[in-house]
C-alpha cells in the first residue's frame, strides 16, 4: 500500500502542511515547515501544530502494519520553540506492539537538530485490516 497516499486523507494534518516523508511498519518520519499560520501570540509555533505533526507520524507508524489503529492517549513535552521558516521533523518509533495496543515514542527536532518536543502515544489496534482502497474491512 502507498502509505503516503493513504495519509493524504488525514485532512486536518495535510491542510496544516504536514508531509509524510517515510513510512514503514513501526516507524515513520513527517515534517512541517512552520509558517505564519502556525504561530501563537508569542510568535513561535503553536503547540497544536507541533502535536499534529507528531500525531500523524505516530499514526503512520501504527497503521503501516495494515491494522486500523487509533490514538487513545498521548503525552507531549515541549522542550524548545520552533520559529517561522523552520522545518521541524517528527520521527515515530514503535516501542511495543501487542494484539490490541501499541506504544510509540516520537521526537520532534528543529532545523538545527534541537529537540523541540518528545511525545509518547498509545494506540488501540481495532483488529480490522486496511485494504488497498484505504478503508477498513
Amino acid at each position: 500500500m502507498d502509505w503516503k497516499e493513504f495519509f493524504k486523507n488525514d485532512k486536518f494534518a495535510t491542510d496544516a502542511g504536514v508531509v509524510i516523508e517515510t513510512v514503514e511498519p513501526g516507524h515513520a518520519v513527517a515534517s512541517l515547515k512552520i509558517e505564519a499560520r502556525h504561530l501563537n501570540a508569542g510568535g513561535v509555533a503553536q503547540g497544536g501544530a507541533i502535536f499534529t505533526l507528531a500525531d500523524l507520524a505516530m499514526a503512520a507508524a501504527a497503521n503501516a502494519h495494515g491494522i486500523l489503529s487509533f490514538s487513545i492517549q498521548s503525552d507531549i513535552r515541549f522542550l524548545e520553540s520552533a520559529t517561522e521558516g523552520e522545518t521541524i521533523r517528527a520521527e515515530a518509533c514503535e516501542r511495543l506492539l501487542k494484539k490490541s495496543v501499541a506504544h510509540y515514542s516520537t521526537t520532534v527536532t528543529g532545523s538545527n537538530g534541537n529537540v523541540v518536543a518528545l511525545i509518547d502515544g498509545i494506540f488501540y489496534r481495532k483488529q480490522k485490516s486496511i485494504t488497498q482502497t484505504g478503508k477498513a474491512d
